[in-house]
């Protein structure tokens, strides 16, 4: 036997078992979540009798599933007295500005998870099994995703926000189109960081009804437009700054892209931008790990969708008319901006 076969570590099959069973973990979080626990913990029930009074839950219940939260990053235990972590305590704390909870209704919706029970005929086929995925128009899933994704959003939007107000904040008029405008955040955000810009949001007609509710909320509804339908069907109009295309090119192939990004820039003025927010995996495409895996989550759910490469935008971009983009990170999430000029 040589040194290296020596010294090799035997085969241990606890990474396959934790993956067959993490199922139990995802449920495990959502149990707190719905019995809105780790906010129970952070109005002072420490101990599992208290968290069970709090949550109206049986105590060896509780016990249980905080030691199971423990065991899997979510509290701290010292003694019998359970804490929250820096993390869930900024996101899931439900009082808390950032609070992800609602976020669970859209990431676990029982179409999502009907996706990912028939992953192995997507792959075979090379897409979902059905024909359109969550694509169907005015499908009232991304209802779900307006209303409970925005928190993970802010970071993203802030960041859109303050580059575009150093771009284009000496202008007199800003002109700004939201395609995929979802929850309206990063329209709103942006209008927020220029007054003089005006908001046009496209997306289908019953989540925009979610947008317009949040832009009036901010007191934004003089500056906001609504653009119903499709974004490859509606006219976009002419004479935008910028473009923002947030977390949509990944459901569709590229040349699908291709052709969403020719009609941004014939809508765009000379050295207007497209901003697009993507999960952008490195040319391995195993690495990083969350946009590496995004491609797997558009495998199960749509039927040509994929996460894109910077290159792979590079060739989208050009093919539209477009300059080559760069990318902006925004770390520690995992999106980046992928940016990309009209020439003048």
């Amino acid at each position: 036997m040589s040194a290296q076969q020596h010294s090799a570590a035997p085969p241990n099959p606890v990474l396959i078992f934790n993956t067959v069973q993490g199922y139990q973990r995802v449920y495990a979080l959502k149990a707190a979540v719905d019995l809105d626990l780790f906010t129970a913990i952070a109005k002072g029930s420490h101990t599992a009798a208290e968290i069970a009074t709090a949550c109206n839950a049986a105590e060896r219940g509780v016990r249980i599933l905080c030691d199971a939260l423990v065991v899997m990053g979510f509290l701290t235990k010292a003694g019998n007295r359970y804490s929250l972590t820096s993390d869930t305590a900024f996101f899931l704390d439900s009082r808390a500005p950032a609070y992800l909870g609602l976020a669970f209704k859209f990431l676990m919706h029982p179409t999502q998870l009907a996706h990912f029970e028939q992953l192995g005929t997507a792959v075979r086929k090379g897409g979902t099994p059905d024909d359109q995925g969550n694509l169907a128009p005015d499908d009232p899933i991304w209802i779900e995703f307006a209303k409970g994704m925005a928190p993970m959003m802010v970071p993203a939007a802030q960041a859109m926000a303050a580059m575009l107000g150093a771009d284009l904040g000496s202008r007199p008029r800003v002109k700004i189109l939201d395609i995929a405008a979802s929850h309206g955040l990063f329209g709103i955000t942006v209008a927020q960081k220029l007054p003089q810009a005006e908001i046009y949001a496209l997306d289908w007609a019953n989540v925009l009804e979610v947008a317009k509710e949040n832009a009036a909320k901010h007191g934004l509804a003089g500056r906001y437009h609504l653009l119903p339908g499709s974004a490859f069907d509606v006219d976009y109009g002419r004479g935008f700054d910028a473009i923002l295309i947030t977390n949509l090119l990944h459901h569709f192939e590229p040349a699908a892209n291709e052709k969403m990004l020719k009609k941004a820039h014939a809508a765009l003025n000379p050295g207007g931008q497209v901003v697009i927010l993507e999960f952008v995996p490195n040319d391995d495409r195993v690495s990083p790990p969350v946009p590496a895996m995004f491609s797997l989550t558009m495998l199960g759910s749509t039927p040509q969708g994929d996460a894109y490469t910077l290159a792979e935008y590079g060739t989208m971009c050009r093919n539209a008319g477009l300059e080559e983009p760069r990318l902006v990170p925004l770390d520690p999430m995992p999106q980046s901006m992928v940016v990309a000029r009209k020439p003048f």
